[in-house]
Protein backbone atom coordinates (compact mmCIF):
# COMPACT_ATOMS: atom_id res chain seq x y z
CA UNK A 1 0.00 0.00 0.00
CA UNK A 2 3.19 2.48 0.18
CA UNK A 3 3.15 2.91 -3.37
CA UNK A 4 -0.70 3.54 -3.70
CA UNK A 5 -0.18 6.22 -0.28
CA UNK A 6 2.59 7.95 -2.44
CA UNK A 7 1.32 7.67 -5.72
CA UNK A 8 -2.35 9.22 -4.42
CA UNK A 9 -0.12 12.06 -2.15
CA UNK A 10 1.40 13.06 -5.51
CA UNK A 11 -1.44 13.39 -7.36
CA UNK A 12 -3.56 15.28 -5.35
CA UNK A 13 -0.33 17.39 -4.74
CA UNK A 14 0.38 18.36 -8.00
CA UNK A 15 -3.07 19.02 -8.27
CA UNK A 16 -2.67 21.64 -5.35
CA UNK A 17 -0.07 23.06 -7.22
CA UNK A 18 -2.03 23.38 -10.30
CA UNK A 19 -5.56 24.60 -9.27
CA UNK A 20 -7.23 27.98 -8.05
CA UNK A 21 -6.87 28.19 -3.95
CA UNK A 22 -10.02 27.21 -2.86
CA UNK A 23 -10.03 24.01 -5.40
CA UNK A 24 -7.00 22.95 -4.35
CA UNK A 25 -7.93 23.02 -0.92
CA UNK A 26 -10.87 20.98 -1.80
CA UNK A 27 -8.63 18.63 -3.62
CA UNK A 28 -6.50 18.43 -0.27
CA UNK A 29 -10.23 17.82 1.73
CA UNK A 30 -10.94 15.19 -0.63
CA UNK A 31 -7.44 12.97 -0.05
CA UNK A 32 -8.48 13.72 3.62
CA UNK A 33 -11.70 12.12 3.91
CA UNK A 34 -11.51 9.74 1.06
CA UNK A 35 -8.18 7.79 1.73
CA UNK A 36 -7.86 6.31 5.19
CA UNK A 37 -5.57 8.11 7.31
CA UNK A 38 -4.60 5.48 8.87
CA UNK A 39 -2.89 4.11 5.73
CA UNK A 40 0.72 6.22 6.37
CA UNK A 41 4.16 5.53 4.50
CA UNK A 42 6.85 4.88 7.90
CA UNK A 43 10.31 6.73 7.12
CA UNK A 44 11.96 5.48 10.47
CA UNK A 45 9.46 6.41 13.23
CA UNK A 46 7.78 8.94 11.15
CA UNK A 47 4.58 8.07 9.76
CA UNK A 48 3.26 10.10 6.74
CA UNK A 49 -0.54 10.24 5.49
CA UNK A 50 -1.90 11.32 2.50
CA UNK A 51 -3.37 14.34 3.83
CA UNK A 52 -0.13 15.67 5.74
CA UNK A 53 1.69 15.49 2.47
CA UNK A 54 -0.69 17.38 0.65
CA UNK A 55 -1.22 19.86 2.87
CA UNK A 56 2.25 20.69 3.36
CA UNK A 57 2.24 21.31 -0.48
CA UNK A 58 -0.25 23.53 -0.48
CA UNK A 59 0.89 25.71 2.41
CA UNK A 60 4.03 26.03 0.72
CA UNK A 61 2.37 26.80 -2.55
CA UNK A 62 0.50 29.84 -0.72
CA UNK A 63 3.31 31.13 1.46
CA UNK A 64 5.38 31.35 -1.87
CA UNK A 65 2.93 33.51 -3.70
CA UNK A 66 2.87 36.81 -3.52
CA UNK A 67 -1.09 37.08 -4.94
CA UNK A 68 -2.53 34.80 -2.20
CA UNK A 69 0.00 36.41 0.20
CA UNK A 70 -1.12 39.87 -0.21
CA UNK A 71 -4.89 38.76 0.26
CA UNK A 72 -4.09 37.59 3.51
CA UNK A 73 -4.52 39.31 6.97
CA UNK A 74 -3.06 38.56 10.16
CA UNK A 75 -6.49 38.61 12.63
CA UNK A 76 -6.83 38.09 16.43
CA UNK A 77 -8.45 34.59 16.13
CA UNK A 78 -5.05 33.53 14.30
CA UNK A 79 -2.89 34.85 17.13
CA UNK A 80 -4.87 32.53 19.58
CA UNK A 81 -4.45 29.51 17.58
CA UNK A 82 -0.90 30.08 17.24
CA UNK A 83 -0.56 30.55 21.16
CA UNK A 84 -2.74 27.42 21.57
CA UNK A 85 -0.50 25.54 19.42
CA UNK A 86 2.65 26.56 21.67
CA UNK A 87 0.83 25.40 24.92
CA UNK A 88 -0.60 21.88 23.07
CA UNK A 89 3.12 21.67 21.98
CA UNK A 90 4.84 23.26 24.41
CA UNK A 91 3.33 21.80 27.81
CA UNK A 92 3.13 17.93 25.63
CA UNK A 93 6.85 17.76 24.76
CA UNK A 94 8.09 18.97 28.77
CA UNK A 95 5.55 16.65 30.33
CA UNK A 96 6.33 13.72 28.42
CA UNK A 97 9.16 10.97 29.25
CA UNK A 98 11.11 11.29 25.63
CA UNK A 99 11.56 14.42 24.05
CA UNK A 100 12.11 12.57 20.33
CA UNK A 101 9.08 10.84 20.69
CA UNK A 102 6.76 13.82 22.15
CA UNK A 103 8.27 15.91 19.58
CA UNK A 104 7.43 13.31 16.95
CA UNK A 105 4.11 13.39 18.23
CA UNK A 106 3.44 16.66 17.66
CA UNK A 107 5.09 17.68 14.61
CA UNK A 108 2.23 15.10 13.14
CA UNK A 109 -0.27 17.09 15.57
CA UNK A 110 0.56 20.63 14.00
CA UNK A 111 0.79 18.83 9.74
CA UNK A 112 -3.19 18.10 10.75
CA UNK A 113 -3.83 21.18 12.76
CA UNK A 114 -2.42 24.48 12.28
CA UNK A 115 -0.87 24.04 8.67
CA UNK A 116 -4.47 23.12 8.04
CA UNK A 117 -5.98 26.28 9.83
CA UNK A 118 -3.41 28.50 7.96
CA UNK A 119 -3.42 26.69 4.18
CA UNK A 120 -7.84 27.66 4.81
CA UNK A 121 -6.93 31.48 6.19
CA UNK A 122 -4.53 31.79 2.68
CA UNK A 123 -6.75 29.93 -0.10
CA UNK A 124 -10.05 31.37 1.13
CA UNK A 125 -9.81 34.93 0.65
CA UNK A 126 -13.37 36.08 -0.35
CA UNK A 127 -17.11 34.91 -0.35
CA UNK A 128 -16.51 34.01 -3.81
CA UNK A 129 -13.76 31.61 -3.09
CA UNK A 130 -15.52 29.94 0.10
CA UNK A 131 -19.08 29.70 -2.03
CA UNK A 132 -16.52 27.55 -4.62
CA UNK A 133 -15.17 25.85 -1.95
CA UNK A 134 -18.67 24.82 -0.40
CA UNK A 135 -19.46 23.46 -3.72
CA UNK A 136 -16.95 21.28 -4.30
CA UNK A 137 -16.96 19.76 -0.20
CA UNK A 138 -20.77 19.16 -1.27
CA UNK A 139 -19.90 17.36 -4.19
CA UNK A 140 -17.22 15.66 -2.15
CA UNK A 141 -19.55 13.69 0.40
CA UNK A 142 -21.60 12.62 -2.26
CA UNK A 143 -20.03 9.46 -3.10
CA UNK A 144 -18.92 8.49 0.75
CA UNK A 145 -22.87 9.28 1.89
CA UNK A 146 -23.61 6.37 -0.83
CA UNK A 147 -21.48 4.42 0.50
CA UNK A 148 -22.86 4.97 4.10
CA UNK A 149 -26.39 4.17 2.92
CA UNK A 150 -25.19 0.73 0.95
CA UNK A 151 -23.31 0.38 4.46
CA UNK A 152 -25.69 0.57 6.37
CA UNK A 153 -28.50 -1.82 4.67
CA UNK A 154 -26.15 -4.33 3.51
CA UNK A 155 -23.19 -4.65 5.53
CA UNK A 156 -20.39 -3.80 3.13
CA UNK A 157 -17.78 -2.04 3.56
CA UNK A 158 -14.53 -2.14 1.62
CA UNK A 159 -12.04 0.13 3.89
CA UNK A 160 -12.39 -2.11 6.27
CA UNK A 161 -9.76 -4.53 4.93
CA UNK A 162 -7.53 -1.90 4.46
CA UNK A 163 -7.10 -1.55 7.99
CA UNK A 164 -4.41 -4.80 7.65
CA UNK A 165 -1.69 -2.78 6.16
CA UNK A 166 -2.25 -0.04 9.18
CA UNK A 167 1.43 0.50 10.47
CA UNK A 168 0.17 0.56 14.02
CA UNK A 169 -2.95 -1.77 14.29
CA UNK A 170 -3.83 -4.53 11.92
CA UNK A 171 -6.46 -6.12 13.62
CA UNK A 172 -10.11 -4.69 13.73
CA UNK A 173 -13.34 -5.54 15.45
CA UNK A 174 -16.85 -3.99 13.68
CA UNK A 175 -19.32 -2.44 15.79
CA UNK A 176 -22.31 -4.16 16.73
CA UNK A 177 -24.68 -3.33 14.12
CA UNK A 178 -28.29 -1.35 15.99
CA UNK A 179 -31.68 -2.13 14.77
CA UNK A 180 -30.33 -4.21 12.02
CA UNK A 181 -28.03 -1.83 10.67
CA UNK A 182 -24.17 -1.76 10.10
CA UNK A 183 -22.76 0.98 11.53
CA UNK A 184 -20.64 2.46 8.69
CA UNK A 185 -17.42 4.16 9.39
CA UNK A 186 -16.17 4.16 5.79
CA UNK A 187 -12.39 5.63 5.48
CA UNK A 188 -12.68 7.28 9.13
CA UNK A 189 -11.19 5.19 11.94
CA UNK A 190 -14.78 5.24 13.88
CA UNK A 191 -18.33 5.28 13.16
CA UNK A 192 -19.13 8.42 14.67
CA UNK A 193 -16.22 10.23 12.98
CA UNK A 194 -17.89 8.98 9.51
CA UNK A 195 -20.76 10.87 10.81
CA UNK A 196 -19.92 13.98 12.40
CA UNK A 197 -17.84 14.70 9.17
CA UNK A 198 -21.45 15.03 6.93
CA UNK A 199 -22.96 17.35 10.23
CA UNK A 200 -20.19 19.99 9.65
CA UNK A 201 -20.73 21.06 6.49
CA UNK A 202 -23.94 20.61 6.68
CA UNK A 203 -24.75 24.18 7.79
CA UNK A 204 -22.51 25.14 4.90
CA UNK A 205 -24.11 23.02 2.14
CA UNK A 206 -27.62 24.36 3.28
CA UNK A 207 -26.66 28.26 2.42
CA UNK A 208 -26.13 27.10 -0.94
CA UNK A 209 -29.99 27.50 -1.62
CA UNK A 210 -29.18 31.11 -1.92
CA UNK A 211 -27.43 30.90 -4.95
CA UNK A 212 -29.84 32.11 -7.69
CA UNK A 213 -28.70 29.67 -10.28
CA UNK A 214 -28.99 25.60 -10.49
CA UNK A 215 -26.75 25.66 -7.28
CA UNK A 216 -30.08 26.91 -5.25
CA UNK A 217 -32.15 24.22 -6.42
CA UNK A 218 -29.23 21.63 -5.67
CA UNK A 219 -28.69 22.33 -1.78
CA UNK A 220 -31.74 21.04 -0.74
CA UNK A 221 -30.83 17.64 -2.62
CA UNK A 222 -27.23 17.74 -1.40
CA UNK A 223 -28.31 18.99 2.12
CA UNK A 224 -30.89 15.83 2.47
CA UNK A 225 -27.51 13.75 1.18
CA UNK A 226 -25.73 15.14 4.17
CA UNK A 227 -28.54 13.72 6.40
CA UNK A 228 -28.50 10.55 4.95
CA UNK A 229 -24.46 10.09 5.58
CA UNK A 230 -24.89 11.35 9.06
CA UNK A 231 -27.81 9.00 9.59
CA UNK A 232 -25.55 6.01 8.47
CA UNK A 233 -23.17 5.93 10.86
CA UNK A 234 -25.84 4.92 13.53
CA UNK A 235 -23.95 6.40 15.97
CA UNK A 236 -26.05 8.04 18.90
CA UNK A 237 -23.23 11.01 19.66
CA UNK A 238 -23.90 11.42 16.03
CA UNK A 239 -27.58 11.73 15.94
CA UNK A 240 -27.57 14.17 19.05
CA UNK A 241 -25.01 16.27 17.13
CA UNK A 242 -27.26 16.21 13.63
CA UNK A 243 -30.36 17.35 15.72
CA UNK A 244 -28.80 20.05 17.29
CA UNK A 245 -27.29 20.94 14.04
CA UNK A 246 -30.98 21.39 12.75
CA UNK A 247 -31.87 22.97 15.62
CA UNK A 248 -29.76 25.42 15.21
CA UNK A 249 -30.02 26.14 11.60
CA UNK A 250 -34.18 26.40 12.21
CA UNK A 251 -33.51 29.26 15.10
CA UNK A 252 -31.75 31.74 12.53
CA UNK A 253 -35.87 32.89 12.18
CA UNK A 254 -34.57 34.05 16.29
CA UNK A 255 -31.42 34.89 15.64
CA UNK A 256 -32.43 38.27 17.66
CA UNK A 257 -33.65 36.83 20.65
CA UNK A 258 -29.91 34.47 21.11
CA UNK A 259 -29.62 36.11 23.85
CA UNK A 260 -33.17 35.85 25.61
CA UNK A 261 -32.79 32.09 24.40
CA UNK A 262 -29.21 31.64 26.16
CA UNK A 263 -30.94 33.18 29.60
CA UNK A 264 -33.28 30.98 29.42
CA UNK A 265 -31.65 27.80 28.49
CA UNK A 266 -29.16 28.72 31.74
CA UNK A 267 -31.99 29.12 34.30
CA UNK A 268 -33.61 25.46 33.15
CA UNK A 269 -30.40 23.54 33.09
CA UNK A 270 -29.86 25.14 36.72
CA UNK A 271 -33.49 24.58 37.74
CA UNK A 272 -32.88 20.66 36.40
CA UNK A 273 -29.61 20.49 38.66
CA UNK A 274 -31.37 22.02 41.63
CA UNK A 275 -34.65 19.79 41.69
CA UNK A 276 -32.22 16.92 40.47
CA UNK A 277 -29.98 17.50 43.31
CA UNK A 278 -27.31 15.81 40.31
CA UNK A 279 -24.72 18.00 37.58
CA UNK A 280 -26.16 18.39 34.73
CA UNK A 281 -24.25 16.50 33.13
CA UNK A 282 -25.72 13.42 34.90
CA UNK A 283 -29.45 14.54 34.71
CA UNK A 284 -29.36 14.64 30.24
CA UNK A 285 -27.92 10.93 29.70
CA UNK A 286 -30.81 9.65 31.51
CA UNK A 287 -32.83 11.14 28.60
CA UNK A 288 -30.49 11.12 25.99
CA UNK A 289 -29.08 7.25 25.93
CA UNK A 290 -31.17 4.10 28.41
CA UNK A 291 -27.98 2.08 27.12
CA UNK A 292 -25.01 3.24 29.24
CA UNK A 293 -22.92 5.07 26.53
CA UNK A 294 -23.79 8.36 27.76
CA UNK A 295 -23.68 7.34 31.58
CA UNK A 296 -19.62 6.59 30.94
CA UNK A 297 -19.62 10.20 29.50
CA UNK A 298 -20.99 11.66 32.46
CA UNK A 299 -18.84 9.39 35.03
CA UNK A 300 -15.73 10.24 33.05
CA UNK A 301 -16.39 13.77 34.03
CA UNK A 302 -16.39 12.68 37.76
CA UNK A 303 -12.65 10.99 37.20
CA UNK A 304 -10.93 13.69 35.50
CA UNK A 305 -13.08 16.23 38.33
CA UNK A 306 -11.68 13.67 41.48
CA UNK A 307 -7.92 13.69 40.14
CA UNK A 308 -7.93 17.29 39.23
CA UNK A 309 -4.88 17.53 41.32
CA UNK A 310 -2.84 14.78 39.53
CA UNK A 311 -3.16 16.72 36.22
CA UNK A 312 -4.05 20.06 36.69
CA UNK A 313 -0.27 21.21 36.33
CA UNK A 314 0.64 19.85 33.25
CA UNK A 315 -1.71 16.45 32.59
CA UNK A 316 -0.28 12.57 33.13
CA UNK A 317 2.95 13.15 30.26
CA UNK A 318 1.31 11.13 28.26
CA UNK A 319 0.53 7.75 30.70
CA UNK A 320 -2.86 6.64 30.81
CA UNK A 321 -4.86 8.24 33.80
CA UNK A 322 -6.47 4.52 35.46
CA UNK A 323 -9.90 5.74 35.12
CA UNK A 324 -10.70 2.65 32.66
CA UNK A 325 -11.37 0.79 35.78
CA UNK A 326 -14.56 2.80 36.92
CA UNK A 327 -16.00 1.45 33.50
CA UNK A 328 -14.59 -2.37 33.48
CA UNK A 329 -12.21 -1.86 30.51
CA UNK A 330 -8.06 -2.29 30.59
CA UNK A 331 -7.48 1.53 29.43
CA UNK A 332 -9.55 4.88 29.79
CA UNK A 333 -11.36 5.72 26.88
CA UNK A 334 -11.11 9.61 27.16
CA UNK A 335 -14.06 10.50 24.44
CA UNK A 336 -14.41 13.92 25.68
CA UNK A 337 -12.69 16.53 24.14
CA UNK A 338 -11.82 19.11 26.97
CA UNK A 339 -11.16 16.32 29.49
CA UNK A 340 -8.35 15.17 26.28
CA UNK A 341 -6.81 18.63 26.24
CA UNK A 342 -6.38 18.40 30.28
CA UNK A 343 -5.01 14.84 30.12
CA UNK A 344 -2.49 15.78 27.52
CA UNK A 345 -1.98 19.49 28.62
CA UNK A 346 -3.25 20.24 31.98
CA UNK A 347 -5.45 23.13 32.86
CA UNK A 348 -3.84 24.97 30.18
CA UNK A 349 -4.58 22.54 27.56
CA UNK A 350 -8.68 23.43 27.97
CA UNK A 351 -7.81 27.33 29.03
CA UNK A 352 -6.25 27.46 25.21
CA UNK A 353 -9.03 25.54 23.78
CA UNK A 354 -11.83 27.46 25.18
CA UNK A 355 -10.07 30.27 24.61
CA UNK A 356 -9.97 29.64 20.51
CA UNK A 357 -13.55 29.05 20.55
CA UNK A 358 -15.08 32.17 22.58
CA UNK A 359 -12.98 33.76 20.35
CA UNK A 360 -14.06 32.19 17.27
CA UNK A 361 -17.92 33.28 18.68
CA UNK A 362 -16.71 36.56 19.66
CA UNK A 363 -15.12 37.68 15.87
CA UNK A 364 -18.65 36.27 14.35
CA UNK A 365 -20.60 38.35 16.43
CA UNK A 366 -18.25 41.11 16.31
CA UNK A 367 -18.14 40.60 12.10
CA UNK A 368 -22.09 39.79 11.83
CA UNK A 369 -23.16 43.30 13.61
CA UNK A 370 -21.14 45.05 10.88
CA UNK A 371 -22.97 44.15 8.09
CA UNK A 372 -26.57 44.27 6.94
CA UNK A 373 -25.49 41.74 3.86
CA UNK A 374 -28.41 39.03 4.70
CA UNK A 375 -26.86 36.34 2.65
CA UNK A 376 -22.62 37.01 5.07
CA UNK A 377 -24.95 36.84 8.04
CA UNK A 378 -26.08 33.70 7.28
CA UNK A 379 -22.87 32.85 6.46
CA UNK A 380 -21.91 33.98 9.90
CA UNK A 381 -24.51 31.81 11.39
CA UNK A 382 -24.33 28.52 9.89
CA UNK A 383 -20.40 28.59 10.64
CA UNK A 384 -21.62 29.55 14.68
CA UNK A 385 -24.06 26.78 14.10
CA UNK A 386 -20.79 24.08 13.53
CA UNK A 387 -18.70 25.34 16.05
CA UNK A 388 -22.04 25.17 18.63
CA UNK A 389 -22.64 21.52 17.44
CA UNK A 390 -19.22 20.83 18.02
CA UNK A 391 -19.30 21.48 21.36
CA UNK A 392 -22.36 19.24 22.10
CA UNK A 393 -20.43 17.28 19.81
CA UNK A 394 -17.07 16.98 22.85
CA UNK A 395 -18.94 15.78 25.36
CA UNK A 396 -19.32 12.22 24.25
CA UNK A 397 -16.28 12.30 21.55
CA UNK A 398 -12.79 13.56 21.36
CA UNK A 399 -11.49 14.30 17.58
CA UNK A 400 -8.84 12.67 16.05
CA UNK A 401 -7.42 11.65 12.54
CA UNK A 402 -9.65 13.57 9.78
CA UNK A 403 -11.96 14.80 11.84
CA UNK A 404 -9.58 16.82 14.33
CA UNK A 405 -8.13 18.32 10.60
CA UNK A 406 -11.66 19.24 9.94
CA UNK A 407 -12.17 21.07 12.65
CA UNK A 408 -9.35 22.99 11.99
CA UNK A 409 -10.13 23.21 8.43
CA UNK A 410 -13.76 24.72 9.59
CA UNK A 411 -11.83 27.31 11.90
CA UNK A 412 -10.09 28.66 8.94
CA UNK A 413 -13.12 29.42 7.61
CA UNK A 414 -14.56 31.28 10.33
CA UNK A 415 -11.12 33.16 10.66
CA UNK A 416 -11.50 34.07 6.86
CA UNK A 417 -15.14 34.90 6.87
CA UNK A 418 -14.94 37.09 9.46
CA UNK A 419 -12.40 39.24 7.46
CA UNK A 420 -14.74 39.39 4.23
CA UNK A 421 -15.09 43.01 3.07
CA UNK A 422 -18.83 44.45 4.38
CA UNK A 423 -21.40 46.17 1.86
CA UNK A 424 -24.51 47.13 1.73
CA UNK A 425 -25.83 45.23 -0.80
CA UNK A 426 -25.27 41.32 -2.47
CA UNK A 427 -24.68 41.74 -6.41
CA UNK A 428 -20.66 42.29 -5.37
CA UNK A 429 -20.59 38.91 -3.81
CA UNK A 430 -22.82 37.24 -6.36
CA UNK A 431 -21.40 33.91 -7.88
CA UNK A 432 -22.40 32.57 -11.17
CA UNK A 433 -20.62 30.30 -13.79
CA UNK A 434 -19.03 33.34 -15.31
CA UNK A 435 -17.48 33.73 -11.80
CA UNK A 436 -13.25 33.55 -12.43
CA UNK A 437 -13.69 30.83 -9.16
CA UNK A 438 -16.82 29.32 -10.97
CA UNK A 439 -16.65 25.28 -11.33
CA UNK A 440 -17.99 25.41 -14.96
Amino acid sequence: MNGITLAISLLCATLCLCLRPPKALAVYLAGLVWYPDYLRVSIGTIDLSVSRVVITVLLLRCLCTSKILNKFSWSRLDTFITLSMVVYVGIYCISFPSLKMSLENRGGFVLDTWFVYLATRMCISNRASMIVFIKMAALIQIPLAVLGVIGAVTGWQPYIALYQYCPWRQDFELNAPRWGFTRVQGPFSHSIMFGDFFIMFLPLIWILKQQRDYWGKLAYYLSAIAILGAISCFSSGSWVMLGATLCFLYSIKWSHKIKNILVVTSVVALLAEILSNRPLYHVLPQYLNTGGVWWQRARLIDCAIEDFGKWWLAGYGGVDPGWGTNFWMDFTDINNEFILKGVECGVWGIIALCSVIIVAFQELVRSSKKTTNKELRSLHWSLGVILSATLIAWMGVTFFGQLSSIFYLIMGLIGSAVLFPMVNTTARYKVNSNNSYGLT
